[in-house]
């Protein structure tokens, strides 16, 4: 590592290494789950070039080093960040190039959704939509490699669908380009085809792509939007369930975007629960409305929805109506709101409405039981249930089109647990298996997850299932192409087509894993204290000024 470490320091190549005791690489390996509040990688790399990225990958194939690439740091499992070995920090390559009358954009590795967004609020492009994510700290590039779901998927497509060209450096050190002009059976054509949708850490550093510009149907370029959080007065009651069941069985218009999210906080003493509901319509006002009356007969639902959805400039969208998820979000990326978080996805379609009512029911059930334990009292412990809403425009193509395979979905559903007590991981633990064995017959194909939101301890067997369902074998194959050697290798990266399932040294099935990250990544731990903001205001300051 220290010859490593050495090249990298070279004032020829100019490549910044960060090294433990240096206050920003304290910064640049920040992250606000503490379940990973010990990694601390031999040395942080930040690229400014796509040369740069080849210099740093020559060097890991050479010396045979453990590398992980990080375009933001938004994996739900930790997946970018790097425990030991090499942090390949890509922030520094953030440039974009809006280009509004080819309707195209060119974005570096680097760029997260805030400075992508920012080229069509500070240009006042009306009426043109680039289809992203829904917090300006999640990194674009993570966001399109791993499929991409935004609030605009069921009208354009998934993210990923609206990529037309993608820059790699591969495992042999080369600048490579594919795109849509390659032929998909040769060997640059099946590399686009797996970069949409298992992407991420599989067959080389995406350093730059260019992306599709959407154009909103409305002439006057404005949306329909805004959040509501119904907080019912006596919580989750069969009304209320029956109101969210006919919600999600509704076939709603592709161009109407609704998420919402189960709530069971018990750091809120005096709330029995509620649903918080996030939309987007590419339409008018009248339109929305006719839509709310027509499916919410819930009467202050149905009010609500309509008097807290407003319509706006998309420019005014971007920068107002996400303001406060944004911010949300924000915060979360740093540690200032210090908690320990586990997730689990899952993938559902809507045409059979007792399988919804089942679904719901369980939840039901699963919230009454966190909410009851009599272990949780007086603990700040949450558990929540975010049902993304997709299908529309995205399940147009076939699953085999791109490396996206789960077409079918309509909610790709994660769910959350926080703690802010280290001694409670076990307990969280055991809660969301709990979960998990109740919702996961439900998903698709009894096993679909999205690698957007991966869970970290899915068992070796099923992860490639999970993710990339039919798709795995060729993906295998792509992998064998492009990284044969495995210089991109991480815990639930694609495999090579020869290597098992099953993992020789395990059960097959999920085990006990508390404190078993915090263990592993104290092994490992370098010198230097961890990142402490002392002035957290400060440090939203600085990335309201990167976004707005």
């Amino acid at each position: 590592m220290e010859s490593a470490i050495k090249v990298f320091e070279d004032e020829s190549n100019g490549i910044s290494v960060l090294k433990p005791g240096d206050p920003k690489y304290d910064r640049a390996i920040a992250t606000s789950n503490l379940l990973h509040r010990f990694s601390r990688p031999d040395c942080v790399v930040q690229p400014k070039t796509p040369d740069d990225v080849r210099i740093i990958v020559n060097e890991v194939r050479s010396k045979e080093l453990d590398i992980t690439i990080k375009c933001s740091g938004h994996s739900y499992a930790g997946h970018s960040t790097a425990f030991k070995g090499i942090s390949l920090d890509l922030r520094k390559m953030n440039a974009v190039r809006l280009d509004a009358k080819a309707m195209t954009v060119d974005v570096d590795a680097g760029c997260q959704w805030g400075h992508v967004y920012g080229t069509l609020i500070n240009g006042r492009h009306n009426g043109l939509i680039i289809n992203g994510g829904r917090c300006p700290t999640v990194g674009v590039s993570g966001f399109m490699l791993g499929g991409g779901l935004g609030p605009f998927t069921r009208s354009f497509g998934m993210g990923c669908d609206t990529m037309m060209e993608a820059t790699v450096v591969t495992a042999d050190g080369q600048l490579v380009t594919v795109g849509e002009k390659n032929d998909p059976k040769s060997k640059e054509g099946r590399l686009f085809w797996a970069l949409r949708g298992a992407g991420s850490g599989n067959f080389g550093v995406l350093v730059k792509m260019k992306l599709k510009v959407q154009k909103l149907k409305d002439l006057k370029g404005t949306v329909v939007a805004g959040r509501y959080n119904w907080f019912p007065k006596n919580g989750f009651t069969d009304d209320v369930a029956d109101t969210m069941n006919k919600f999600y069985t509704t076939s709603w218009p592709k161009k109407i975007t609704i998420d919402s999210t189960w709530i069971c906080d018990l750091r809120e003493r005096t709330s029995l629960g509620g649903v918080r509901f996030t939309v987007a319509f590419d339409g008018s006002k009248p339109e929305y409305d006719q839509l709310i009356d027509k499916h919410i007969t819930d009467k202050e639902l149905n009010k609500q929805l309509k008097r807290r959805v407003l319509d706006e400039p998309s420019t005014r969208f971007l920068y107002e109506t996400l303001v406060t998820q944004w911010m949300e979000e924000t915060e979360r990326a740093y540690p200032k709101n210090k908690t320990y978080e586990l997730y689990s996805s899952f993938v559902f379609k809507n045409d059979d409405k007792v399988a919804i009512r089942e679904i719901t029911d369980a939840i039901r059930r699963l919230m009454q039981d966190f909410r009851d334990n009599k272990d949780f009292k007086g603990e700040r412990v949450n558990f929540l249930v975010t049902w993304i809403h997709t299908g529309g425009k995205a399940k147009e193509k076939p699953p085999g089109d791109t490396a996206y395979f789960w077409r079918d979905a309509v909610f790709h559903t994660y769910v959350t647990v926080e703690w802010e007590d280290e001694w409670m991981e076990r307990d969280m633990r055991e809660f969301l298996g709990k979960v998990k064995t109740e919702l996961r017959p439900f998903s698709l194909n009894g096993e679909a997850a999205f690698l957007n939101f991966p869970d970290r301890d899915f068992p070796t067997k099923s992860y490639e299932r999970a993710y990339f369902g039919d798709n795995r074998e060729e993906l295998r194959r792509v992998k064998e192409m492009w990284d044969k050697n495995k210089v991109f290798n991480w815990s639930q990266g694609v495999r090579l087509p020869w290597e098992p399932d099953e993992d020789p040294e395990g059960t097959g099935e999920e085990e006990d894993k508390t404190d078993q990250l915090a263990t592993e990544q104290w092994e490992n731990f370098n010198t230097g204290e961890p990142y402490q903001p002392e002035d957290m205001d400060e440090e939203l300051s600085f990335l309201a000024s990167e976004f707005y």
